[in-house]
């Protein structure tokens, strides 16, 4: 068996962690535990050391956010040694069979560079997630979300994307295709991650035998116009970097109303200021990020053809609001669906 680190990043996440450690710790293979302390303020730190002295620590004065704090975590495991490396969110609890699951996925699929789980809400009534989808519209999704838990997932598949809360990813994919992107901060980072293992070559696997159940919305919940600001900043980013250029204008005509449909709608919902925010932020970085799509495109080892097969061809399914729109285009346009 080969040897596995989960990574656990931490925000003021007190609550929940001690369900989310015990889980880990009682999994039914042996496993090493790196917890990345991100900058808490609730007493996470001190409860770690007096009830989990033994799983090591990646201690942060400040909150790095997701990408850049599990980067660290990542970094830690594989300077020990480790073939593979999870990434489990802080309010989620894992089956005991979790990561046997993903590591039997990955042990016998080499082709295979990240292995991800079906992740359920806290009660196991409704998905959160069952693997990540792009859209020819340029708007990522995650698979199930919302849908009542039942047998309608339950086939291995491969898939677009994997959901960075509960996923397994392989050692030597990090060390050719490099880790997140800190500037994500949070939000689609793993989306980004998924997309760049997909233009180099490697699968993305769906194990639906690794369940996980979660407390959706609980970091991100606690900071007002958190989800606007990081959405609006992070989306033209995992556009840009990505896309093949032979589908740049397609992707990106379709993107454009829904970005700024997103935006207008934020100041509906009094988020001007995180919306103009987000906005202001992902132009300042669009430079760098066109290196960084130069670098990746440039070692693109798979078609553009294919990237476009493996993409959905359709909004996602919670865009009702740009369902409507389109309709009202088609109608107008007269030429068939945009």
């Amino acid at each position: 068996m080969s040897q596995t680190t989960v990574v656990i990043p931490n925000w003021n996440g007190i609550q929940s962690l001690e369900d989310c450690l015990d889980s880990l710790l009682a999994q039914s293979i042996k496993i090493n535990v790196i917890v990345v302390e991100n900058g808490s303020r609730d007493g996470s730190l001190e409860l770690l050391r007096k009830k989990y002295p033994f799983i090591e620590l990646v201690v942060h004065n400040k909150n790095l956010g997701f990408a850049a704090g599990v980067n660290s975590g990542i970094e830690k495991a594989i300077q020990n040694g480790s073939e593979y490396v999870a990434l489990f969110n802080n309010d989620a609890v894992a089956d005991k069979q979790w990561v046997q699951a993903l590591v039997s996925c990955l042990d016998t699929n080499d082709g295979v560079g990240i292995a991800t789980s079906k992740l359920t809400s806290a009660d196991n009534k409704h998905l959160d997630s069952t693997g990540d989808f792009y859209t020819n519209w340029g708007l990522p999704y995650p698979r199930g979300r919302g849908e009542a838990v039942g047998s309608q997932y339950d086939n291995d598949t491969d898939i677009f994307g994997a959901s960075g809360g509960a996923s397994l990813y392989r050692v030597s994919m990090l060390n050719g295709i490099g880790l997140f992107d800190k500037n994500f901060f949070a939000y689609y980072e793993d989306v980004d991650i998924s997309f760049r293992a997909q233009l180099a070559g490697w699968k993305v696997a769906y194990v639906p035998t690794a369940i996980a159940y979660h407390q959706i919305g609980a970091t991100s919940g606690k900071i007002k116009g958190f989800t606007t600001y990081q959405t609006m900043k992070n989306l033209p980013w995992l556009y840009w970097k990505n896309v093949p250029a032979r589908y740049l204008f397609s992707v990106g005509i379709r993107f454009s109303l829904a970005y700024f449909g997103f935006f207008f709608s934020s100041l509906q919902r009094v988020q001007a200021w995180s919306a103009f925010r987000g906005l202001f932020v992902s132009l300042v970085y669009l430079p760098k990020k066109l290196v960084q799509r130069h670098a990746i495109q440039s070692k693109r080892k798979v078609s553009p053809e294919y990237i476009w097969s493996i993409i959905t061809h359709d909004l996602p399914p919670n865009a009702g609001q740009l369902r409507t729109i389109r309709s009202k285009l088609w109608k107008i346009s007269g030429r068939g669906k945009v």
